[in-house]
């Protein structure tokens, strides 16, 4: 696992794009639970991060796919496949994930 961010530098419900070893990360807090997902979404190569978390999950701000915070799961076409997910661990006020296992 390896540092993301702060915990601090997340705000409730909306996206936040960084990378982590090279890899495109979108965290999204809500509430003391932190996703992460890969920043990408799979209809096309668009950063989730720049879309809006809903209900659903995150939606991608081109095409409307919303994918599942805690499966990567597209829940609206375009999108048919799903994005990976990280591990996230949340130390004092340190955010960190794993890339290096993805789940969806």
């Amino acid at each position: 696992m390896n540092r993301a961010c702060a915990l601090s530098d997340l705000d409730d419900g909306k996206p936040f794009g960084v990378e982590v070893d090279d890899e495109p990360v979108v965290l999204v807090r809500q509430g003391d639970e932190v996703h992460a997902l890969r920043d990408e979404c799979s209809h096309a190569t668009l950063s989730l991060s720049e879309g809006e978390v809903t209900r659903k999950g995150i939606e991608c701000w081109l095409h409307g796919s919303c994918f599942d915070l805690r499966t990567g799961q597209p829940s609206s076409p375009p999108a048919t496949e799903p994005v990976d997910v990280f591990p996230v661990e949340i130390r004092d006020d340190d955010v960190y994930v794993d890339v290096t296992v993805t789940t969806n």
